[in-house]
């Protein structure tokens, strides 16, 4: 598989040792994705929030935050905001139907108010935060799910999201705020029980989801109908699977549950044998410059090469699939156009950290 570049640049590892705001402007706003947000938050320091630079940024964070309580998704939130810039997200606020849980969107933006709070002892960041938890709570379905946007989503934003982890990365943030776990020791009790409810249903959501074959559990779709919980299409390219991805942090997030009952345990057993089923052996990626001088990879075979998974398995026959923009489903991903070939990940290691973690798993339940 390609090698992921290291995201630490010069400017962002001075940031994390010194400490302060020696990144200038244009370092923000010319340098970084929207994606390198979220990576970001997740690296400060301790130290970090009790600099000026971390309460500049905070602002930015209280200054997106609609009206709801949640975020919208794609913005580089650290990026030093020129007066219009300003105006404009203060005008949004009120838009709330852009608050969503992709791209990691409201779960970042939470814990970095949350630990801000703690280090400042600033009380707009300990109320943002608990703003964000009740627009959490607020956005879950009565069958435990979360839809991708909420208020008033349709269409495939209304339906529950595992895609790219949205799901599960709210359920780790409620049950850190349950436990009333750092960075969450300020919350009130009322604000804990109900995420703990959350949180429990929750895991009976990804549990009523998991798709079954031949009586036997296996895995989830990136998406569930929000009523009858089967998988469903998102995108045109996203079409009713089983995903190689998503799945696995769900799994880990149930590896992860002191004490399991035996629906977990069953549903965890039955996600690992479908990851060790379904690997794909002897498959490389080989980069090249296509005819038309763009990048663009193949798969090749190579006997050496360590396993993978598809993103997309065909329910019912578990064959890998992949799909262009005209949604109709191929069999390699080189018979799909270049520009989603190139502009999605068809292949993922993702599962490779559930199987390593299943003999642990295995063992703390013997004992």
């Amino acid at each position: 598989m390609k090698r992921i570049k290291p995201f630490l640049t010069t400017g962002l590892l001075c940031l994390f040792l010194c400490g302060t705001s020696g990144l200038q402007a244009a370092d923000y706003k010319t340098k970084k994705s929207y994606k390198e947000w979220p990576r970001e938050a997740g690296k400060f320091t301790e130290a970090f929030y009790r600099t000026d630079e971390a309460r500049r940024i905070g602002e930015n964070v209280l200054l997106y935050q609609l009206e709801s309580g949640g975020w919208p998704k794609n913005i580089y939130i650290p990026a030093e905001l020129t007066p219009d810039e300003r105006a404009k997200a203060e005008t949004s606020k009120a838009d709330v139907r852009r608050g969503t849980i992709d791209n990691r969107a409201t779960t970042t933006e939470i814990r970095y108010l949350a630990k801000l709070y703690n280090a400042t002892g600033d009380s707009r960041y300990r109320d943002a935060a608990i703003h964000g938890i009740d627009y959490l709570l607020e956005a879950q379905y009565d069958n435990g799910g979360w839809p991708q946007f909420h208020p008033g989503a349709t269409g495939y934003h209304a339906q529950i999201t595992f895609n790219d982890n949205a799901m599960v990365d709210v359920l780790h943030l409620l049950r850190d705020a349950a436990q009333k776990e750092s960075p969450y020791t300020f919350l009130p009790d009322s604000i804990a029980t109900a995420a703990r409810r959350a949180f429990q249903k929750g895991i009976g959501c990804i549990l009523a989801c998991q798709v079954e074959q031949d009586g036997r559990p296996t895995v989830w779709c990136a998406q569930h109908d929000r009523h009858t919980l089967a998988p469903c299409k998102a995108r045109a390219y996203e079409l009713p699977s089983l995903s190689g991805a998503e799945s696995a942090n769900i799994t880990l997030l149930l590896m992860s549950l002191p004490q399991p009952d035996p629906a977990v345990i069953k549903a965890v057993e039955g996600a690992v044998s479908w990851f060790q089923k379904t690997a794909i052996t002897r498959l490389e990626r080989e980069d090249f410059i296509n005819a038309q001088g763009e990048k663009d990879y193949r798969m090749v075979e190579d006997g050496n090469a360590p396993r993978i998974w598809a993103r997309f398995y065909e329910i019912g026959t578990n064959r890998p699939f992949f799909c262009g923009r005209d949604g109709i489903k191929k069999y390699r991903v080189e018979e799909i156009e270049h520009e989603r070939r190139t502009g999605y990940s068809w292949y993922n290691r993702a599962p490779e950290k559930v199987l390593k973690q299943y003999s642990k798993w295995k063992a703390a339940l013997a004992s």
